[in-house]
C-alpha cells in the first residue's frame, strides 16, 4: 500500500477538522454542565419578614437545535447557508433547570432559556448531521466541507488552536538575579479557569523562597511549610527528600527559620496580606490566601493544605537537584510540556465568564424585584441577552478571556486547501515583536505532529504552525481514579495526589 492510499484510508475514517468537532462535542456533553455545577446556586441578599433566605439552585442544562426566530415570534430550523445569506448567527437555545429555594424549602423546578449558544458546523447538534450528499446539496452545502467552524452574523469564524505550557507541572530553570545564577522551580496551577504561577527559588545564600498570587513579594519556604501544617523539622525535611546531600541544603534552611509553629507562621503571613488590620481578620485573610491562591489545583479546603505542602516539597527538591547537577533545565519547547487549547476548551473558558455575568445579573434582578415588592419569579429575572451578547461579541471580535486577541478568525476561503490549513492551525501566545529563537526553531518532538514547512514568513515565522497530516490529539483525563487503579495493578503501593 503506497502513501497516497494510506492517507486516503486515514482521512476516510478521520475528518480533517475532527479535532475541533470532537472537542466541541465534549464541551457540549461535559463542559457546559461542569460550569453550571461549579456555580451550584445563585445566592441573594433578600431578607424580609416572610423570607429569611432566597436562592436558586442550578440543575441540568440542555442544548437545542439551531433555530431562527422571526420578527413575528415564530421559529424554524436554521441551516448554515441561510445563516450566511441572512447575516444570522448559527446558534441554538440553551435551557437551564432552575429550582427556587425559599427559606430552605425547594419549590417546583423551572426550565428557563438563558441564552443562545453558537453551534459548530458538523458537531452533534448541527442540523447538517445525518444528511446524505443529495440533502446537503439541496440545503446549499458543499458535501466536502469539513465543518469545524462557526457562523457569526453571517461570517465564518474559526477558533484557532492555542499552544501553551501545560498547567500543574513543575518546570525547573536557572535565573539571573543581581548577577548571580539561581535555581527556580515553577508551576502554573490551574483550576476552574483560574491560573496561578507558583515559584520556588533558591537564592544565592542557599535559602528557599516562594512567591504566589495573593502575597506580595517572596516568603520564606519554611514559614510557608509550617503555615500549611508541617511544623516539625523532620516533617518538613521528609516532605522534600531523604537524600543526604539535599538534607544538608535543608538544614541550612531550617537553621535560618523565621518561625517555630503554625500559629506564628499564619500570623506572619497575615501581617503581609492584611497589615494594620485586627489580628482575627489578619489570620482569616492569611488562611483564605493559602486555601485559594496557593496551588489551587490541589483544592480550596483546609484539609488540602498537607497536599500543598508536599507539592512545595517536590518543587524544592527539584531546585536542589538542579543545583547538584542531577537534572537539566526543563525544555519549554518539548511537546510533552505543551497543552493545546482546542475549540471546546476555549468555549468553556468563554462560557464560564459569560455565565458568571448572567448569575450576577439574575441576583441583581431578583433583589431589585424584591425592593419594589414584586413577586419573585425565576423566568422574569433571567435576561438571555446578557449571556448571548457576551458569547457573540467575543466570537465576532476574537477578543477572548484573559486578554487574548485573534482567537476567533475569519475562515480563509481563498481556496479549499487554504480553508483546510486554517482549520489545522496552531498559534503560540509568545510576542511577535521578540526574537524567541528557540521557540521558533523546529524541535525534534515536532516530528509527526507539526508540519515543518507550513509556517508564514516574517514576524509570525515559527509561532504560527500547522498540524501534520495524520496527527492524533490525545485528551486529558478528568478523573484520575482509573489511572490510579491501573497503577495499583502494576504494583504501585502508595499514590500521593500531587
Amino acid at each position: 500500500m503506497n502513501r497516497e492510499e494510506v492517507t486516503k484510508s486515514y482521512l476516510e475514517g478521520k475528518d480533517i477538522a475532527s479535532h475541533h468537532i470532537e472537542s466541541f462535542n465534549d464541551f457540549l456533553d461535559k463542559g457546559l454542565q461542569k460550569v453550571i455545577d461549579e456555580h451550584g446556586t445563585i445566592e441573594t441578599d433578600i431578607e424580609e419578614d416572610e423570607i429569611e433566605n432566597y436562592e436558586i439552585k442550578l440543575g441540568e442544562i440542555r442544548v437545542g437545535k439551531p433555530i431562527v426566530r422571526e420578527a413575528d415570534g415564530s421559529t424554524s430550523e436554521l441551516y448554515p447557508t441561510e445563516a450566511r445569506l441572512r447575516n444570522l448567527t448559527y446558534s441554538a437555545p440553551l435551557e437551564l433547570e432552575m429550582i427556587p429555594i425559599r427559606n430552605g424549602n425547594e419549590e417546583k423546578a423551572e426550565w428557563v432559556e438563558i441564552g443562545i449558544l453558537p453551534i459548530m458546523l458538523r458537531s452533534k447538534y448541527c442540523n447538517l448531521n445525518d444528511l446524505d450528499r443529495e440533502e446537503l446539496i439541496r440545503n446549499g452545502e458543499d458535501p466536502k466541507d469539513p465543518g469545524g467552524y462557526f457562523i457569526i452574523n453571517g461570517s465564518e469564524r474559526v477558533l484557532v488552536t492555542l499552544e501553551d505550557l501545560a498547567p500543574n507541572r513543575i518546570m525547573v530553570e536557572y535565573n539571573d538575579r543581581y548577577g548571580d545564577q539561581i535555581e527556580v522551580a515553577k508551576t502554573f496551577s490551574k483550576r476552574e479557569g483560574y491560573r496561578a504561577l507558583i515559584i520556588v527559588e533558591r537564592g544565592r545564600d542557599g535559602l528557599l523562597e516562594v512567591s504566589f498570587p495573593g502575597l506580595s513579594g517572596r516568603i520564606n519556604f519554611i514559614t510557608l511549610m509550617r503555615a500549611l501544617g508541617l511544623e516539625s523539622d523532620k516533617e518538613i525535611s521528609d516532605s522534600v527528600s531523604d537524600d543526604t546531600e539535599i538534607m544538608k541544603y535543608m538544614f541550612e534552611n531550617l537553621e535560618e527559620a523565621e518561625v517555630e509553629s503554625q500559629e506564628e507562621a499564619i500570623e506572619k503571613i497575615g501581617n503581609r496580606v492584611a497589615a494594620g488590620q485586627a489580628k482575627e481578620y489578619r489570620n482569616q485573610r492569611a488562611n483564605y490566601v493559602l486555601e485559594h491562591y496557593l496551588l489551587p489545583h490541589l483544592g480550596n479546603d483546609e484539609e488540602d493544605r498537607i497536599l500543598k505542602a508536599h507539592y512545595l516539597g517536590r518543587m524544592a527538591e527539584s531546585c536542589f537537584e538542579l543545583a547538584l547537577g542531577r537534572r537539566e533545565e526543563g525544555d519549554k519547547d518539548h511537546y510533552s510540556n505543551k497543552k493545546l487549547k482546542l475549540s471546546g476548551d476555549l468555549m468553556e473558558d468563554l462560557f464560564r465568564v459569560s455565565f458568571n455575568r448572567l448569575t450576577k445579573d439574575v441576583k441583581y434582578q431578583l433583589e431589585r424585584a424584591n425592593t419594589r415588592n414584586r413577586e419573585l419569579s425565576v423566568k422574569t429575572s433571567v435576561r438571555p441577552d446578557v449571556l448571548s451578547q457576551r458569547l457573540q461579541s467575543a466570537m465576532a471580535t476574537g477578543e477572548w478571556v484573559g486578554g487574548r486577541t485573534g482567537v476567533a478568525q475569519l475562515l480563509d476561503r481563498t481556496d479549499h486547501m487554504a480553508s483546510l490549513a486554517h482549520l489545522r492551525r496552531v498559534v503560540s501566545p509568545l510576542s511577535r515583536s521578540q526574537p524567541h529563537f528557540e521557540a521558533r526553531d523546529l524541535h525534534p518532538t515536532h516530528w509527526g505532529r507539526i508540519c515543518p514547512s507550513e509556517t508564514p514568513e516574517g514576524p509570525n515565522c515559527g509561532l504560527v504552525k500547522n498540524y501534520a497530516m495524520a496527527v492524533e490529539l490525545t485528551k486529558g483525563v478528568e478523573d484520575s481514579q482509573e489511572i490510579e487503579e491501573t497503577l495499583y495493578k502494576f504494583g504501585v503501593n502508595n499514590i500521593e495526589r500531587v
